[in-house]
């Protein structure tokens, strides 16, 4: 019997102001990093922008990538087998953000920190790649050799740990999984 299950890391560009000013910055790939606990990214958690109109009222969210700050973005997903009581202890860490998602905030001093190699940031305040370092670490999976609190998208994209299932554009993806949840027999390949 397999023990193991997947947990997937969604990095993009989403079209936001914060994402297109920090890709000035890093010229990476991908500037926002998320995590999901299914293949069809139905539960994608990190942290952003808590409302559509104001870029600077961040915070723990429940993404949905069919939303328009994901519209034409690019994207890279990985996946990372771990055991499933590794699985159970990341997916109650993110529950305990879930019920409390009005005690955290976006670490936006963190991100200063990242272009100062210092860990800078309240103790409830995160930003994407940060909080997505944070719940492997939690589960006991260190995909970067260095703190939560200064990885990158960037980091997380080079990491040996994880493997692409998919890079392109985000709307591809999710006709994919609309492909193989209507045709179970005939799967496509992902990785694009």
């Amino acid at each position: 019997m397999n023990n193991e299950t997947q947990i997937f890391i969604l990095l993009s560009n989403p079209r936001t102001i914060v994402t297109k000013m920090i890709g000035l910055y890093t010229r990476a790939r991908y500037n926002h990093a998320s995590i999901a606990f299914d293949s069809e990214l139905r539960e994608v958690y990190s942290f952003g922008r808590k409302h559509p109109l104001i870029p600077v009222f961040g915070g723990f969210v429940k993404e949905n990538i069919h939303s328009g700050v994901f519209e034409k973005a690019t994207c890279a997903i990985y996946s990372c087998s771990v055991s499933q009581r590794t699985y159970e202890r990341m997916r109650t860490y993110v529950r305990q953000f879930e019920e409390n998602d009005e005690l955290y905030s976006y670490n936006f001093l963190g991100i200063l920190g990242i272009i100062l190699n210092m860990e800078l940031g309240g103790a409830n305040s995160y930003f994407c790649s940060q909080f997505v370092s944070s719940v492997f670490q939690q589960g006991g999976v260190h995909l970067v050799n260095k703190s939560a609190a200064l990885t990158t998208p960037a980091d997380l994209e080079s990491c040996s740990e994880l493997k692409l299932v998919f890079r392109g554009r985000l709307e591809t993806y999710r006709e994919l999984c609309c492909y193989r949840r209507n045709n179970p027999l005939q799967q496509p390949s992902y990785v694009i």
